[in-house]
């Protein structure tokens, strides 16, 4: 069973069970419960619902397990016989998500 699921402005694809990185909850605390009711999509064993554009009633329901920061993203600028030479870091905060529950 899988879902399709919009979380703060991006759509995953999720099941049970597994973990997924989504930009930062800064009002989510470690260890809670954050329910999704912007569901896209549910597959549950090939009967498929698709929404129009949400599932009515269907919902995700996931544990907040940690905030992290991604890997840095080097941005590199230069001009050629300009002498112009830009570096740039952006490392992105993200919200690590455990799926406990898709409800259809």
């Amino acid at each position: 069973m899988y879902a399709i699921v919009e979380m703060l402005g991006q759509q995953f694809k999720v099941e049970v069970g597994k973990k997924i990185f989504v930009h930062r909850m800064n009002g989510a605390e470690r260890g809670s419960n954050v329910e999704f009711e912007n569901v896209l999509l549910v597959d549950n064993n090939g009967s498929i619902k698709v929404g129009t554009p949400n599932v009515s009633g269907a919902k995700v329901v996931t544990e907040v397990i940690s905030h992290v920061r991604g890997d840095k993203v080097l941005v590199f600028k230069k001009k050629r016989r300009k002498g112009y030479r830009k570096l740039n870091g952006h490392r992105q905060d993200f919200t690590e998500l455990m799926i406990k529950e898709i409800i259809a």
